[in-house]
């Protein structure tokens, strides 16, 4: 409880560090922009890649191949089940940001550590999969939700960028278990350990400009948290139970699926200019209200 609590105390020391830096007009408009570009082209594509190294003994290799087929699973499911569950909220920008943030969960700064004290490197090597998988929905279908129609078309320039090319240079890493040098290893972990930062201190700069009183009005919202903290996680509890399945791999999905909403729900609002505010607020509630969802899921799990 105490480790959960510590990651996410940090996450809004740093989001206030953000908020303090827009107030007193620190970080400018412009200046978030260019903060945005480093995030999604440098930052974020070298986390990626640092994701894909860890090794593995041959003795789990069953449980990495199922780690393999149940994230995909898990993300074929919840994209239509999200869809289907916002159909009714009126705002499409709205809706569009709610179904992106119920998909996609802070499995990385949150998700490792919390994992990692739960079930230890094993369980840590299951998120890495669940991770290869979000950020490869993240950068097609997390797009395209996003974006506009004549974006949609746009199939190169999504295959292409810097974060899939990350995972395409990852994939062998991880395929056939090699050890990247230290000189290597080094510097690009401690670059993409930048990304969580950068990202929080962005939102920070959006919910400087919130008007919260009108903003957690929108029962939306709480919808939403009901819908990422507690009935997708319950979905992959309820696959495990179909397949007959109670191994750690499950178990770590469920946990990983639990987590709060990804920060790049606001860094995408940014950068596609839609419902900015409203999706900085998504981040800040459902993480808050993980203080309370995160300990009855672990308990329930170990």
């Amino acid at each position: 409880m105490f480790e959960i609590f510590s990651n996410i105390v940090s996450i809004f020391l740093i989001l206030l560090i953000g908020v303090y830096g827009n107030k007193k007009r620190i970080i400018t408009e412009e200046t978030q922009k260019g903060l945005i570009e480093i995030l999604l082209n440098i930052t974020l594509p070298l986390m990626i890649v640092s994701s894909f190294s860890f090794s593995f003994h041959e003795s789990i290799m069953n449980n990495i191949i199922k780690a393999f087929i149940y994230s995909f699973i898990c993300f074929i499911i919840a994209i239509p089940l999200c869809h289907m569950l916002f159909k009714k909220v009126k705002s499409e920008g709205k809706r569009r940001v709610l179904q992106f943030s119920s998909v996609f969960s802070n499995c990385g700064f949150i998700g490792f550590p919390i994992v990692n004290m739960v079930f230890g490197s094993e369980g840590v090597i299951y998120a890495s999969i669940f991770n290869l998988f979000f950020t490869i929905f993240l950068w097609t279908y997390g797009v395209i939700l996003y974006s506009d129609s004549k974006e949609k078309n746009d199939i190169k320039r999504i295959l292409l960028n810097p974060s899939m090319i990350a995972v395409y240079i990852g994939l062998p890493i991880l395929i056939f278990n090699i050890n990247i040098p230290q000189i290597i290893l080094y510097p690009t972990n401690m670059v993409g350990s930048m990304t969580t930062p950068i990202s929080m201190i962005v939102i920070g700069g959006v919910l400087s400009k919130v008007d919260f009183r009108k903003m957690l009005k929108d029962g939306s919202i709480y919808y939403g948290a009901l819908v990422k903290l507690a009935l997708l996680p319950l979905t992959v509890l309820i696959l495990g139970s179909i397949l007959k399945d109670n191994t750690i791999v499950v178990k770590t999905l469920v946990l990983v699926q639990a987590m709060p909403v990804a920060t790049t729900t606001t860094i995408f609002a940014e950068k596609f200019n839609m419902e900015k505010e409203y999706s900085a607020i998504i981040v800040l509630v459902t993480t808050l209200i993980s203080l309370l969802t995160l300990p009855f899921w672990i308990s329930y799990l170990v």
